[in-house]
């Protein structure tokens, strides 16, 4: 029977994917320390998620106004640790979870991410995921020592190469490569061990790779685009993917779409999952997690939606009155998330306003909050998933850790009552527990 996946969603810093987060009283505030991240680790896996996820940005928020003043006072995502350091804290307490970090196909390197990520793998006997992500803004872009950062299809042009060198590297070794015979004094078959040169219109890479075959070969590929182009590559790498749908209708359209597009390919759909965002308030009674939503509504503060945007589009918006409407040049010139900005731009039928921006993205505020019982929360859950607008969810907490325990102790149990979701972990890899199987040397060839 199908079963749903689940993620939860993280960042290595000091509050979740809502910027208010951390002024939540039941939030801790201990998010530099591993113990921390090993306590959520901890519940998720006792809630059996196949997966936690570390999205990151190679700067602080700090296009709007052009400096850190406002969202330092505030601590809107100010504090970025390194994800995969993080990660491996996470692991190191914890046994089944699969853990995924970010990394950049823009500012890093191939070879580098492929040893880094594959090494990961390896200390996390084949838990690691890698989240292939091409950053967003021109912040980003000064950090790494650039003056602008790439236009946006160039960015997915050059990730394409990107992945090429990686998985290549990944496949230089069999999985029988190493055998370490010391009677005979053979320590790898040479036979077995490949090397590469890649020659693209944005990189090049040639060497003998460093790090053998993984107990899941390789790590798992995670992707979240939302533009075309974004689908179209995630399309071809992904192992599995993050979307943001916003309605039933436009999941189950686009998941439909999405795993069309997987299929041509020559992929198999169905080893390809899509999860999308959800962020549940959940409590005993209706009553109940309605007050709980009231608490993470006052959190909330404009500056905290306002930097978001303007680190998301690449855009300073308080260059902008809150009611005056972007001019075209301005909206071509958004240079980061553009499905969001054509989301915005669709919904009003013209040519928005800052107001607007915030109104629809709910930028900064949880997007359509799933707010109710245990059995409310579980029975929209079982909408989506079988109903066909996705195979899981990357569930978002609005304060750490409290609401994935909730989350765990509550809704977990009645998806097990349901028969939606399983009781115990199917082996010991995140392959083995999203159903994908030992990756083949040149899947993606």
């Amino acid at each position: 029977m199908r079963q749903m996946v689940m993620v939860g969603f993280l960042q290595a810093q000091n509050c979740t994917t809502l910027a208010s987060a951390w002024r939540h009283p039941q939030a801790r505030s201990d998010f530099t320390t591993p113990a921390y991240y090993q306590r959520i680790g901890q519940i998720l896996e006792e809630g059996k998620f196949q997966l936690a996820f570390f999205d990151d940005r190679l700067s602080m928020p700090d296009i709007y106004g052009g400096n850190p003043a406002e969202v330092v006072a505030n601590g809107v995502r100010v504090v970025k640790l390194d994800p995969v350091a993080t990660m491996l804290a996470m692991g190191f307490g914890t046994s089944r979870l699969g853990i995924g970090s970010t990394a950049s196909t823009t500012y890093y390197e191939p070879f580098d991410v492929a040893r880094r990520f594959q090494t990961v793998d390896h200390m996390l006997g084949g838990r690691a995921a890698w989240n292939v992500v091409t950053s967003c803004n021109d912040a980003e872009a000064h950090n790494m020592g650039r003056d602008v950062h790439m236009e946006h299809d160039a960015r997915y042009d050059r990730a394409d190469e990107f992945m090429q060198i990686v998985l290549s590297c990944w496949d230089s070794w069999e999985d029988d490569a190493l055998v370490v015979d010391k009677t005979h004094g053979l320590f790898a078959h040479p036979d077995k061990v490949h090397r590469r040169e890649f020659n693209g219109n944005y990189l090049q890479s040639s060497g003998t790779f460093t790090v053998p075959r993984s107990p899941q070969g390789h790590p798992v590929v995670i992707q979240a685009g939302s533009s075309a182009r974004g689908k179209e590559f995630s399309a071809r790498w992904a192992e599995t993917v993050f979307v943001a749908h916003h309605d039933m209708a436009a999941g189950k359209r686009e998941y439909r779409s999405f795993k069309e597009a997987v299929a041509a390919l020559g992929r198999d759909p169905d080893k390809v999952t899509v999860n999308t965002i959800a962020y549940p308030v959940v409590a005993e009674t209706r009553s109940q997690a309605e007050d709980r939503m009231a608490v993470i509504d006052k959190l909330y503060k404009e500056v905290d939606g306002l930097s978001l945007l303007s680190e998301a589009l690449n855009f300073d918006f308080k260059t902008k009155g809150m009611d005056e409407s972007f001019s075209d040049a301005e909206l071509e010139g958004m240079s980061g998330m553009q499905a969001m900005r054509n989301r915005v731009v669709e919904a009003t039928g013209h040519n928005p306003t800052v107001r607007d921006f915030l109104e629809i993205t709910r930028r900064g505020r949880p997007r359509e909050a799933i707010v109710g019982s245990a059995r409310e929360v579980a029975d929209r859950l079982e909408q989506w998933f079988v109903e066909r607008a996705c195979d899981g969810f990357v569930v978002a907490a609005t304060h750490l850790p409290g609401a994935f325990e909730d989350f765990v102790r509550l809704v977990i149990p009645e998806l097990q009552r349901r028969g939606l979701y399983h009781r115990e972990y199917e082996g010991i890899t995140l392959r083995d527990n999203l159903g994908l199987g030992l990756p083949q040397p040149g899947w993606w060839k």
